[in-house]
């Protein structure tokens, strides 16, 4: 059997491994404690998320990421409510979008999944108790990003 084959029968066989977890029903109003500006620093790198309140089912933000006075990432970011699910839609450097299914909901924080995707696979927000969000991106095991931010004045 070629190589090529092979692997694919392996990361298919991976893939149908991860099964997904069920969509979480829930409102936009629900993460409204996202909206706002944020921004944090760590590893050379500022990084800012706007996020707007709720409003028309969605909402809408932008990021970037600043390596000294120079722009080096930006994405684009939609949570929007699809039959009673939340949906966040990311456009990293302009790319086309990617859904997560919101699959997890309590006060504090909000996890949305796609297992089909490459990296990230999981996106976390949380709200910490000294104020901050934490975002949190992961495959679901041990390759992971955490940033974490603070309310901008």
């Amino acid at each position: 059997m070629p190589m090529k084959t092979l692997l694919a029968m392996l990361l298919g066989v991976s893939v149908a491994a991860q099964p997904a977890r069920s969509p979480a029903r829930a409102s936009i109003g629900q993460v409204e404690w996202i909206s706002g500006g944020w921004t944090g620093e760590g590893k050379g790198v500022t990084f800012e998320e706007r996020w707007t309140r709720p409003a028309g089912g969605a909402m809408l933000a932008v990021s970037r990421t600043l390596k000294g006075d120079r722009m080096v990432a930006f994405e684009f970011l939609r949570i929007v409510e699809r039959d009673g699910v939340l949906v966040y839609v990311a456009q990293p450097n302009g790319r086309p979008p990617t859904d997560f299914v919101l699959t997890e909901l309590t006060a504090d924080s909000a996890t949305f999944e796609n297992p089909a995707h490459d990296f990230p696979k999981l996106i976390r927000y949380a709200k910490r108790a000294d104020g901050a969000l934490e975002a949190r991106v992961s495959d679901g095991g041990e390759r992971a990003e955490t940033y974490v931010f603070r309310r901008t004045p």
